[in-house]
């Protein structure tokens, strides 16, 4: 979602006719983006990555902390978490930023021209999952809608609801009504969906007050799960856009901007709908979220309007997708690829058990955070990425710490999971990846 500004729409727009106007034989996924296509600014970024940071699975996921966890230290884990992450996340836009590259670029520069393959492939697998499990929540959420308002749902609305989110991701990918949907969503899309916001968290303090807030928020947690494995928790929504977040940044004018506007939106919408959904729980316990939400006074509309940025999220792994498929094969440009992967990820939310493959792509995107760890560790600082990119065709060394880090990752859950495994792993391979650095 572009921020509530007529520059985010003339940015996104710009975006768009980009995307569009790929020439088919030019890699420009593996090269750095020309100045007069970098429209970003601060504000552009913040605006972007709060709406990215906003959805359905981000409250659902805050609401596992309790009962595991007392409210106050729940809290303070997303604080700090969300912290964490968001910093993390906004240190890969700042260098891809810096660059001009995509994603796929800076695992090139990292990990060498031909062995850089596996990580955008691994990329790509993951992007399609995860884009057919939003369309599946959106699904499941607008059928959950439809039954609330008191409508008839028979049993094909699953399916034609699939279908009709499935087409709407399809338009913004092929670029019909791209501008009157990017100017609906820039001029009353974010402040809609931040009322939303406010009015469901003031729905829930509301029932927390009235259910005693001081009991609850002294009321201590079960001990089911550790401080630092809540922290892991919190940790894994922000480090899930890792992958992503330069094939966006690269658009911007200047890295210190892409940093600060990334890191203040996401921080700002990762507290915000992790402490929702620690609220929803105390207040409402229920395994099913969105029923939770749709029973509070005004739920219905909110609802719809958090659905509706919930396309943003879909679209943002769509395009980045398309950006790293368009990095193996340039003869197809970044618009065509994602309309082809609209449309696969369509079918697969129609037929795929979603629900029960989230632990696989889960486990996916564990490889990620070791592989970001050696690229800010190799990447960061370094004046000239670019020319790193064709450098050499397998980089042995960074390779072999990207295993490890992998290793670390799965031994940590397996054999501390109270230490969690996400920032373990990350320190590894930054540290390593830093001190081997020609």
């Amino acid at each position: 979602m572009a921020p509530a500004s007529r520059p985010a729409i003339n940015t996104m727009e710009s975006l768009m006719a980009t995307t569009n106007s790929t020439s088919s034989g030019d890699n420009t996924a593996l090269t750095p983006l020309p100045t007069a296509e970098r429209l970003f600014g601060m504000r552009e970024h913040a605006g972007l990555w709060f709406s990215l940071g906003v959805g359905l699975l981000v409250m659902q996921i805050g609401a596992y902390l309790v009962p595991a966890l007392g409210f106050q230290s729940a809290l303070m884990m997303i604080v700090l978490g969300s912290l964490l992450g968001a910093g993390l996340l906004a240190w890969t836009a700042k260098i891809g930023c810096d660059s001009g590259l995509s994603s796929a670029g800076l695992m090139h520069a990292t990990y060498g021209s031909s062995f850089a393959r596996l990580p955008v492939l691994l990329n790509i697998v993951q992007l399609v999952g995860w884009t057919s499990f939003e369309l599946v929540v959106m699904r499941d959420g607008t059928v959950a809608m439809a039954r609330q308002s008191g409508g008839f749902a028979p049993d094909y609305w699953p399916l034609l609801a699939t279908l009709l989110w499935g087409g709407v991701l399809l338009a913004l990918m092929a670029g019909s009504m791209v501008t009157l949907v990017r100017k609906f969503i820039g001029r009353y899309g974010l402040p809609l969906v931040v009322a939303s916001l406010l009015w469901l968290t003031w729905q829930f303090l509301s029932k927390a007050n009235a259910q005693g807030f001081a009991e609850l928020g002294n009321k201590p947690g079960n001990g089911t799960m550790g401080m630092l494995s809540a922290l892991d928790l919190v940790i894994a929504m922000p480090v899930s856009w890792l992958p992503l977040v330069a094939d966006f940044s690269r658009h911007g004018r200047e890295g210190k901007s892409a940093l600060r506007g990334t890191w203040l939106g996401y921080a700002i919408a990762n507290i915000w709908c992790y402490s929702l959904g620690v609220l929803v729980a105390l207040t409402t316990p229920s395994a099913d979220l969105v029923g939770a939400l749709l029973l509070a006074q005004g739920g219905l509309i909110a609802l719809g309007l958090i659905l509706i940025d919930e396309v943003d999220n879909a679209y943002g792994d769509v395009y980045s997708g398309a950006v790293a498929s368009h990095s193996i094969k340039p003869g197809l440009s970044v618009r065509q690829w994602g309309m082809g992967m609209a449309v696969v990820c369509t079918g697969l939310a129609t037929v795929l058990p979603m629900h029960s493959l989230e632990p696989f792509l889960l486990m996916l995107s564990s490889v990620f955070v070791p592989l970001y760890g050696v690229i800010l560790g190799r990447l960061g600082g370094v004046a000239n990425v670019p020319a790193m990119v064709s450098e050499r065709k397998v980089n042995g060394t960074a390779v072999a710490i990207w295993f490890a880090g992998i290793a670390c990752y799965h031994l940590c859950a397996q054999l501390a999971p109270s230490l969690g495994a996400a920032l373990p792993s990350l320190a590894l391979t930054y540290a390593l990846a830093r001190a081997s650095r020609p």
